[in-house]
Parts: structure tokens; sequence; C-alpha cells
């Protein structure tokens, strides 16, 4: 929801750049605000994503769920037929959180370190019929994730049909001949003096 559709790759980085651990409330992960957001936008009657045979969502996240409603809006998914794709990003021996130049810490003032578990994504997957992914610092599997994405059946949604008729150029084309060629047949004598 951060970043509309869209082929320009210019504008999808920039939104990537304006990202930070400050825009996420509260401390910690919940996927179910998440999940259920996508979940009501695929099911939104008025968008054309709707009327689409194949409906999917990709959850990148390093694992980590402090939330409570996960389980109720997983079994949600699987009801409306939505494959969840999970990507876990980290490693097991974990990372730190920056926020700015510093570290982030909790609130007795620790550092917050970051791990990956697989396991809980794994989970989600496997429950909603999709799949899951990893990228650590032996493995990148975002080229399988495109491949699975790609292969499953889906439906064409939209098309554009330019006019190119529909361009007025030519009328100033035709101007532009037309003084051209009355120039070279039209010969004004100059006098000298």
């Amino acid at each position: 929801m951060q970043c509309p559709l869209t082929y320009d790759q210019n504008a999808l980085n920039l939104f990537i750049e304006t990202m930070n651990s400050g825009l996420v409330p509260g401390s910690g992960t919940d996927f179910g605000p998440p999940l259920r957001m996508a979940l009501t936008k695929l099911n939104d009657d008025d968008s054309p994503s709707a009327q689409t045979k194949s409906k999917i969502i990709v959850l990148v996240s390093d694992g980590e769920d402090f939330g409570e409603e996960t389980k109720e809006i997983a079994s949600d998914i699987e009801k409306e037929g939505v494959k969840l794709f999970t990507l876990g990003v980290g490693t097991q021996k974990g990372g730190n959180i920056y926020a700015g130049n510093s570290l982030k810490t909790d609130r007795t003032g620790k550092v917050v370190t970051t791990r990956l578990d697989p396991e809980g994504l794994k989970k989600l997957a496997s429950q909603t019929g999709g799949q899951y992914f990893e990228i650590n610092e032996s493995k990148n599997d975002v080229s399988r994730l495109i491949n699975t994405i790609s292969k499953i059946e889906g439906e064409f949604r939209d098309s554009r049909l330019v006019d190119i008729s529909a361009n007025k150029y030519f009328y100033f084309l035709a101007a532009a001949i037309f003084l051209l060629t009355l120039d070279v047949l039209i010969n004004i004598k100059t006098i000298r003096i």
C-alpha cells in the first residue's frame, strides 16, 4: 500500500529508499494486519484484481511474528483460495536493526536483534497452498519465487489501445511542406541599390 502498482522502476526505488524502521508503529512484527489488508484488497469488488482467477499474497519477513491473530487470518486466506508465498530474509545468528545512525533498542535499553525464523513462514505458506523461499548469506531464492509466481495461471486484466491517428502534427507538417514548395517555385527579384 506504500507504492501503487507501476512499471516505473525509478518511482518504486524512490518508495523503497524512503522506507525505514520508524514507519512501523510499536515493536515487533505482527503478520495479522498486513495479511488482513492484503486479503481485503484482493477481495474488493471494485478492484480489477477481484476478477482474476488466481490470487496470491507475498509476505516478506524475518519470520518473527509477535501477533495473536495470524492463525485466524491464515485460515481466512485459505478459505478464500488465495495462495500465500513467504520470503524469509535474514540469518539464523541474527543482526541488529538500525534506526537512523544508531542501533534500535527496546524499552529496557537492550539492542534489538532480529533473527530468521523460517518455521513460522513455512507453516503459513504450506497452510495456504503457497511456498516458502529464503534470502540469507548463502542463498537467494528471489528468482525461484518469481518463476513460481509466473507459472500460476492468471487472467489478462488490462490492455491499452493507443490511437496514433489522434496526433495532429500532420497539419503543421503539411503547412511546412506547402510553404517550402512555395518558396522553391516563386522567385522574388531583389533590387540592389
